[in-house]
C-alpha cells in the first residue's frame, strides 16, 4: 500500500505543475512581430485606389535604347502600372533586420545589409506627415543577366522607371518609362 500513497502525491504534484504551466501560458500576451519598415505596399494600395477613382489622363513616354514614343492615355489598372513600386515592399517578416534604417525626420532611408537582396536602397521624402517622393534602387545579378532599376514616384504628378539590363549573349538594353499624371 505504500506505493499507492506516495504515487497519489506524485500525481497531484504533476497535475498541479501542468495546471500551473497552462495557466501561465494563458496569461502570456500574444506576440505579433512586425519589421516596422515603411509599408510601401499599403501606401501604393491607397494611392492606386485614389488614381483608379480619379482616372487622370497620363502623358506616357516609353523609351527603349534611345527610341521613344509618347502618348496621352488613361491607365485602366494603376496597381498593374505601378507594380514594380509595390514589389519593392520590404515590410515582410522574412526581411526583418535585413535593412539599415536612417530616419532624420524629413528623409527615411533603407539600405540593404546583404548583397543578395534585390531592393538595395529606398529613400522616402516626407513633409508634414505626407510623402513627397519615393526613390527605389533595385539590383539583380545572376550568371545569365544583370539588371538595375531606379524607380521614382512623385504622388499625383510623376512616376519614372529606368531599367538597365545586361543579358549574356543578347546584349544590353536600357528602358525608360515616364508617366506625367494630369490633374
Amino acid at each position: 500500500m505504500y506505493w499507492c500513497r506516495s504515487g497519489n502525491g506524485l500525481h497531484v504534484a504533476l497535475a498541479g505543475g501542468l495546471m500551473l504551466a497552462f495557466c501561465l501560458q494563458a496569461c502570456k500576451p500574444a506576440v505579433t512581430e512586425k519589421p516596422g519598415y515603411f509599408d510601401i505596399k499599403a501606401y501604393f494600395a491607397s494611392d492606386t485606389a485614389k488614381l483608379n477613382r480619379l482616372n487622370p489622363l497620363v502623358q506616357k513616354t516609353v523609351t527603349h535604347n534611345g527610341v521613344s514614343e509618347t502618348k496621352k492615355i488613361k491607365i485602366d489598372d494603376w496597381g498593374r502600372e505601378l507594380d514594380l513600386f509595390i514589389g519593392a515592399d520590404i515590410n515582410k517578416p522574412a526581411l526583418k533586420n535585413s535593412y539599415s534604417v536612417v530616419d532624420n525626420g524629413g528623409f527615411l532611408i533603407y539600405k540593404a545589409k546583404y548583397p543578395e537582396l534585390k531592393m538595395r536602397e529606398t529613400v522616402i521624402k516626407r513633409e508634414g506627415g505626407k510623402v513627397k517622393w519615393i526613390l527605389i534602387y533595385n539590383k539583380t545579378k545572376t550568371f545569365l543577366y544583370q539588371t538595375s532599376e531606379k524607380l521614382s514616384y512623385y504622388p499625383d504628378s510623376l512616376y519614372l522607371i529606368e531599367k538597365d539590363q545586361k543579358v549574356r549573349l543578347m546584349g544590353n538594353n536600357h528602358y525608360r518609362i515616364e508617366g506625367v499624371i494630369g490633374k
